[in-house]
């Protein structure tokens, strides 16, 4: 009976600690546009988060994978990215449940769990095209409602840019969602969001599709059809909205 009882204490620390982890990152990234005349943190994606002189272009650096990289266990690629002097410990990038290793199940433990949402920060435009991309903290008109990080599953998880498909959105067409980059499940098929004003949500996944089994060492088919999936709709409707002519906001 104290097994059980303990596995389930553990859990639920682990939850705390993660949430707490993630609200922590929401404050430094408030921080960092209220030093910043209201600008957000830059959001880069690709080759560019492996270019160390873009550290004062976005709010992390380092491209995660199974290789063996550097990059997957070097700390000093987030402390010195735009985020690091606000968020003041590299230990607040990481969830406790993750336990994903920089060459699958070897190697030394990755430096981070958590990806900013992609319609938040400095970029060229957004992934869907017409959607808001949010580039000052003033834009954001319900900030209890638009979450800034999330937990990324350690088999999608590479820059820090998390994407999330809007084209089904608006005008609602659920047959259509897609999931391009996939949320944790660390937490019993749960995960942490972290949102603009500061406060966190634990989130329970309720389509398998959204939590399909992992194989670590080996990276998801990104970019796969859910249609009908409640949990797409939960994203999205905390992601971004129409540039114009929205008919659904947070």
């Amino acid at each position: 009976m104290l097994l059980p009882s303990l596995s389930a204490a553990k859990s639920k620390a682990q939850i705390i600690i993660c949430l707490n982890n993630n609200k922590q990152l929401s404050l430094a990234w408030n921080m960092f546009a209220t030093d910043n005349n209201d600008t957000l943190t830059g959001n880069l994606d690709g080759g560019n988060v492996s270019d160390l002189s873009n550290s004062n272009s976005t709010w992390c650096l380092g491209w995660l994978d199974y290789s063996g990289d550097a990059a997957n266990t070097n700390k000093d690629l987030l402390m010195n990215a735009q985020l690091g002097k606000y968020a003041g410990s590299p230990g607040i990038y990481k969830c406790p449940a993750d336990r994903s290793r920089s060459k699958g199940k070897t190697g030394l433990p990755r430096v981070r769990s958590v990806s900013m949402n992609g319609y938040l920060g400095e970029r060229a435009s957004p992934f869907t095209p017409g959607y808001r991309q949010f580039k000052r903290s003033g834009d954001i008109s319900n900030p209890s409602g638009a979450w800034v990080f999330v937990e990324e599953r350690e088999d999608s998880i590479n820059d820090g840019w998390f994407i999330v498909d809007m084209g089904s959105y608006d005008p609602q067409k659920p047959d259509g969602h897609k999931i391009v980059s996939y949320p944790a499940s660390y937490h019993v098929k749960a995960c942490n969001f972290s949102f603009a004003d500061g406060h966190g949500e634990n989130r329970k996944w309720t389509d398998p599709r959204t939590s399909p089994p992992l194989e670590s060492g080996v990276y998801l088919k990104l970019g796969q059809d859910s249609p009908n999936n409640k949990d797409v709709d939960w994203i999205q409707q905390r992601t971004s909205h129409r540039e114009s002519g929205a008919t659904r906001l947070w």
